[in-house]
């Protein structure tokens, strides 16, 4: 992440800690992250049965969807957030973001959500002093385009 300061190995490791291992929910859909390179972030996670909506209709069910891109939205915000302060340790900066929450989110189904497995992008199109603007992506393994998303997310600065 340029600028930052931080390795991507760090920030690997501090935003799989707190956006995977400390949410029972996102750690309950096998969410991987598999990138934080220049600010934008990539998830994988594969298909369960869990996952279906209708077990007549085999296909990810919309909750997924939306969750899975709002956890790719709230990981670039705090990406951008710790590239805005611009502390020393990337603890510290993790340890000053006390409040990182979604203000709206919006998801457009663009075809089923057929798949063995995902991946789910996010990037940043604007960052503010309290609130950031995030747009995600979620593609299946032959790169059918599943869904977009925008989100608004709240961030406060302590």
């Amino acid at each position: 992440m340029s600028g930052s300061g931080h390795s991507q190995d760090e920030l690997l490791a501090i935003v799989n800690e707190i956006f995977v291992e400390g949410g029972p929910f996102t750690k309950d859909l096998g969410i991987r992250i598999e990138s934080v390179e220049g600010g934008n972030v990539r998830l994988g996670f594969e298909m369960r049965d869990g996952f279906v909506g209708l077990s007549s209709n085999p296909m990810l069910h919309g909750g997924v969807v939306a969750s899975v891109l709002d956890v790719a939205g709230g990981i670039v915000v705090f990406l951008g957030a710790i590239r805005k302060m611009k502390l020393s340790s990337i603890r510290d900066t993790s340890e000053r973001l006390k409040k990182l929450n979604t203000i709206d989110i919006r998801i457009d189904y663009l075809r089923p959500g057929i798949g063995k497995s995902f991946t789910a992008t996010g990037y940043i199109l604007r960052t503010g002093n309290k609130v950031a603007v995030a747009r995600m992506e979620l593609y299946n393994e032959e790169q059918y385009l599943i869904a977009v998303g925008t989100g608004s997310y709240m961030y406060a600065v302590k």
